[in-house]
């Protein structure tokens, strides 16, 4: 019985209290949450679509352009799906980190010449993956191409798998010593 006392008393203590004139309180938002990047996420689908459906076979990423190669006219593609798949043992190797163009230049000449008078079939020359230029772009790769492809003892290169360097080396075939 003791509440309604206490109710009793409460009313008593405020009845003379007037209620304060209109709020001046700000009503609060809350902050919009962040965008969701639309675009963003399309791009990276249709990356992710396009590797997967990417080149299957070697045949293929040569047909694509993607894979640095090269064969000589008159060879058959058997002969760089056997070069690409490691078919051939690496006899010597030609790391060109560190070098700039013309020091590049004359050692991959130098590299070949000692590697065909030595009667080695099968090289690999290391040129990297630009890390370290100007513009994080491989220099020498392109640069690379030209050089071999313009050489008459290399009947064909391409990119060298992973495991011997991927997309920073290529493996080159050489003529045979005559």
């Amino acid at each position: 019985m003791r509440k309604p006392r206490a109710d009793a008393e409460f009313r008593e203590a405020v009845a003379d209290v007037q209620p304060l004139a209109g709020a001046r309180r700000v009503a609060l938002r809350k902050p919009p949450p962040p965008p969701h990047p639309v675009q963003t996420r399309r791009d990276e689908q249709a990356a992710l679509a396009e590797s997967l459906a990417g080149p299957l076979t070697v045949d293929d990423a040569l047909d694509s352009g993607e894979e640095l190669a090269f064969l000589r006219d008159g060879l058959s593609r058997q002969v760089l799906r056997r070069l690409r798949r490691g078919q051939w043992v690496v006899q010597a190797s030609l790391d060109l980190h560190g070098m700039n163009r013309m020091q590049a230049a004359a050692s991959v000449a130098e590299f070949l010449r000692g590697c065909t008078a030595r009667g080695l079939r099968c090289a690999r020359i290391v040129h990297g993956k630009g890390l370290g230029s100007k513009d994080r772009q491989p220099v020498l790769k392109g640069k690379l191409r030209h050089w071999l492809a313009q050489r008459e003892e290399v009947l064909a290169f391409c990119q060298a798998p992973a495991h011997d360097g991927g997309g920073g080396a290529l493996l080159v075939l050489l003529r045979a010593k005559r």
